[in-house]
């Protein structure tokens, strides 16, 4: 299976200039394509026939995954082919001005996909759509350390916080963490006291409405 890492695609080729989709520059960094980097969200730029012309840092990790995506010679492949017709149907839809959501199911993993339009004029064709990918987690942000510094968590209280995020209960976590439920609940109490949250539900709330930024190689963390 090629990847967009045997394309020669991971370095980003064909990115998104601020002039417009067809500006772009080999000569100098593009600032549209380092912002769309930060993003924890993977976001594609493609035609009606797959073509890729732009994916940002966490596109092209998706791709090289090529668990439910992934990329040869330069286009857009769908591993499921239940999942590649009905992307095809709404990239048609895209072409005609019209938004689609869907869900892509291959090996286990999900990833939801928003199908967007960039018309650059009312009424006439789109040439250009973009594909949002859903983040794999809502602790995959790149802030969420920062959050949880900023409210003076400890490290055990960040891991159950991170747990609860991924929709684990008490029991499960405290299997996970080898200790007593009443050392979660404890815990967590401490989460809600030290976040100003009422109760578990606004708890993972404020970590799910972070800014999507994608976090940083393990180089450069700090």
């Amino acid at each position: 299976m090629q990847t967009m890492l045997d394309n020669g695609l991971l370095n980003a080729s064909l990115p998104l200039a601020p002039g417009g989709l067809d500006a772009a520059t080999d000569n100098e960094p593009d600032l549209m394509a380092l912002l769309m980097d930060e993003l924890a969200h993977g976001v594609l730029v493609i035609n009606v026939q797959g073509r890729i012309f732009h994916a940002n840092q966490a596109a092209r990790r998706e791709l090289a995954r090529g668990f439910v995506l992934n990329a040869s010679h330069g286009e857009l492949k769908v591993v499921s082919s239940t999942d590649a017709t009905a992307l095809q149907v709404a990239l048609g839809k895209a072409v005609d001005g019209k938004r689609s959501l869907l869900k892509l199911t291959a090996s286990g993993a999900d990833v939801m996909l928003a199908v967007i339009p960039l018309n650059r004029q009312m009424g006439a064709p789109c040439e250009r759509i973009a594909l949002f990918l859903s983040r794999p987690g809502v602790c995959d942000s790149g802030v969420f350390g920062s959050f949880a510094r900023s409210h003076g968590l400890t490290h055990t209280e960040e891991q159950v916080l991170a747990s609860l995020c991924r929709c684990l209960s008490t029991p499960e976590i405290a299997l996970q963490m080898k200790v007593a439920v009443s050392t979660v609940r404890s815990h967590v109490r401490s989460l809600c006291i030290k976040t100003a949250s009422s109760g578990v539900r606004e708890l993972v709330n404020r970590v799910a409405i972070l800014p999507p930024i994608a976090p940083l190689p393990l180089g450069k963390m700090h």
